[in-house]
């Protein structure tokens, strides 16, 4: 038995991945649409948006894509934040979603009534986003759109009654309603990516095929777990049972980079998400994240990002 590891493979390559995923900003809208009727999505970059169709049929169509028809029981995942049309005919003018006379229940559900004659459809939307740096790495991975049109009648179950779930706790606002809504649109989401991951060819390239590797994964997952520990390229090399540039050549391989830049970029991507909701001083997270100065640490962070983690604050995009 090799002591050596201590990071096991588990028999869920992106078990651990997918349990560090956390959403953040949910939002949630019942719609009620009939007649003709199109609206416009704004976009809403970093974030994600999905729409659910519990009746009828309507369109998605999102700029330079060809349009999709959602029929009863499909989930559709917008990833990037895109803005995009839905619509019962493609023909009609999109009014902005902000003009439509949507109406505010609370801080975190919304309902939407557009009457008119004609075919009745129903929709629950969301949105939300991750502000892990897992998640937002896994976001760059996924298509634009992710489509699941044809649910096994099991799921449909399932599916319905974590709606039913959401919009109640939403109406009700009682005590822990917040974090109930927030872990249940956590499950909602994360099935539609493990629906992807498990039929798409794609999900096993770049960052999570290097993450599903058997000796790379050993290694990505040491970083993710223990960022500040003293990881050199050997000692990676010894968690997976490699040679040195035997590792090394397969890292790059896979993840596109070296394994020191892949571990500077990651330290300094948890430096800037904890400096954007934490006023913690240089010298600490320096420390946090194994540098031995805060002049390093700062040289690094300007290095990765652009600009100096004093100046974090006034910067808008990255």
């Amino acid at each position: 038995m090799d002591m050596t590891r201590q990071f096991p493979v588990t028999n869920d390559p992106l078990g651990e991945t997918l349990h560090q995923l956390r959403l953040h900003g949910s939002l949630y809208c019942r719609s009620e649409l009939s007649g003709d009727w199109s609206i416009e999505m704004p976009k809403l970059p970093g974030k994600m948006m999905f729409h659910i169709i519990t009746a009828g049929q309507c369109w998605l169509q999102l700029e330079n894509q060809s349009p999709k028809l959602l029929k009863q029981g499909a989930l559709v995942l917008v990833t990037q934040g895109q803005g995009h049309i839905i619509s019962s005919d493609l023909e009609q003018t999109p009014i902005p979603l902000f003009n439509t006379g949507i109406q505010q229940i609370s801080e975190r559900y919304e309902v939407l009534k557009i009457i008119g004659e004609g075919e009745k459809t129903e929709l629950t939307c969301g949105v939300m986003g991750f502000d892990q740096i897992v998640g937002q790495q896994l976001i760059k991975q996924l298509p634009s759109i992710l489509l699941l049109d044809q649910l096994e009648k099991t799921s449909q179950t399932w599916l319905n009654s974590t709606l039913e779930f959401i919009s109640a706790e939403a109406r009700q606002l009682k005590p822990g309603g917040e974090t109930i809504i927030t872990n249940l649109a956590d499950i909602l989401i994360i099935q539609l990516i493990r629906h992807w991951m498990e039929q798409s060819p794609k999900a096993s390239q770049g960052w999570l095929g290097a993450l599903k590797d058997k000796r790379v994964g050993i290694a990505l997952h040491a970083i993710h777990q223990q960022p500040g520990k003293n990881w050199t390229v050997d000692s990676l090399a010894r968690e997976c049972n490699m040679s040195r540039s035997g590792f090394s050549a397969r890292f790059s391989l896979l993840v596109g980079c070296s394994v020191k830049s892949y571990l500077t970029k990651w330290r300094m991507n948890l430096a800037y998400q904890r400096l954007k909701h934490n006023n913690v001083p240089l010298i600490e997270l320096a420390e946090e994240l194994g540098y031995n100065s805060e002049a390093a640490f700062s040289r690094a962070f300007k290095r990765v990002k652009g600009f100096s983690p004093t100046q974090h604050n006034t910067i808008t995009t990255h």
